[in-house]
């Protein structure tokens, strides 16, 4: 189904050398905005610098692919580390390909994780890659957040005041 992950985890921490060992997963395809930092942020959400070191420890090739422009991504990857993709046209799969052709990685053991349904899940879907919805470290309060995750539950129910995820 389009618009269901693979999936479903309380943030980018949850992702551990176990889950990462038991599907067989050698590259990250991330998305930046409420998935590695809050939108529009400077700096990386706490937990987010030592867990991108535990993935390098575990030989995890990783890159950004973001919607935003080189101007918001270039800063905050080159603080993390890491390659990125910016203006990535997500849901088309470009960025998500270009990602994988980069890293030289076969889709069966990537991943793309993200947190919006319309753009990182259907992209890794489309491009036949297993996806990863996260929630986002802090819920948006701007209407076109607010509009986009109403949206999002018409498709996948998404209960943030009961979220019990890994």
């Amino acid at each position: 189904m389009l618009f269901k992950p693979t999936f479903w985890l309380k943030s980018v921490l949850s992702i551990d050398e176990e889950f990462l060992r038991e599907n067989h997963v050698e590259a990250l395809v991330l998305d930046l905005d409420n998935t590695l930092s809050m939108h529009g942020n400077p700096a990386a959400e706490e937990g987010v610098e030592e867990w991108l070191d535990k993935m390098r420890g575990l030989g995890i090739k990783m890159r950004v692919v973001s919607n935003n422009t080189n101007r918001r991504v270039a800063p905050l990857a080159a603080k993390l580390g890491l390659e990125f993709t910016a203006n990535g046209a997500k849901p088309l799969t470009f960025g998500i390909a270009r990602a994988m052709r980069t890293m030289g990685v076969d889709k069966k053991n990537t991943l793309v994780v993200g947190d919006q349904i319309f753009t990182d899940i259907i992209a890794g879907n489309l491009k036949g890659v297993r996806t990863v919805l996260v929630e986002p470290f802090h819920l948006e309060k701007t209407w076109t957040f607010r509009l986009k995750r109403k949206l999002e539950s018409v498709v996948f129910h998404r209960n943030y005041s009961e979220l019990e995820l890994k």
